[in-house]
């Protein structure tokens, strides 16, 4: 079907949103701008502004369908491993992956101050619920105050977000780095266990 030609509802939502994950990977960051979108999709702004009343709302469902794909991954299973180990490890593999299919959409779309206060409360409450496991394994295991214990999360995050970005480019072989991936979220956690 050509673009701008009628599509269901649903389909057209999904057409956005993909042109707006596109989008906001190659500009790195958002709001992007409406005409760019509509462009994109081959229709008019007041089509993506029919769907989407506000860029906070599109990237909310942008996000939301990350999320989603995350969750089909198996995330919420990996965050609740009994062991740091196990379960740093099965959560950084699988972010790993969804970065390398995917591209960083999430880390561009949580980075940015745009969104910082927009957030849809029930995304936060999916991000927060899985790092609040794995916060803590690493207060149990680490002996790390609570707020030391997010932090190290949140540092622990970018392992697989920059390898699975330099795979995504095409600058690393996947093999390659998912063994970086596990060796440096491996050597992490080594590095803050008391000695």
């Amino acid at each position: 079907m050509a673009q701008g030609s009628r599509l269901p509802a649903e389909a057209r939502r999904r057409q956005i949103i993909e042109a707006a994950a596109r989008l906001v990977l190659e500009q790195g960051y958002p709001p992007l701008a409406p005409g760019r979108i509509a462009e994109a999709v081959g229709v008019s702004k007041a089509l993506i502004y029919g769907y989407f009343p506000d860029q906070h709302a599109l990237f909310n469902a942008l996000l939301a369908r990350e999320f989603a794909a995350l969750d089909a991954a198996g995330l919420e299973a990996a965050s609740q491993a009994t062991t740091l180990d196990a379960a740093a490890l099965g959560c950084a593999e699988l972010y790993f992956r969804h970065v390398c299919d995917h591209g960083p959409v999430i880390h561009v779309v949580l980075r940015d101050i745009f969104m910082a206060r927009r957030l849809d409360p029930g995304l936060a409450a999916v991000r927060d619920r899985v790092v609040r496991r794995l916060a803590r394994l690493v207060r149990r295991e680490l002996h790390l105050p609570p707020d030391e214990a997010v932090a190290a999360i949140t540092l622990a995050t970018t392992i697989p977000e920059d390898a699975g970005r330099l795979v995504w480019q095409g600058d690393l072989a996947p093999e390659s780095g998912l063994e970086l991936c596990r060796r440096l979220t491996a050597a992490a956690i080594l590095a803050l266990r008391p000695d």
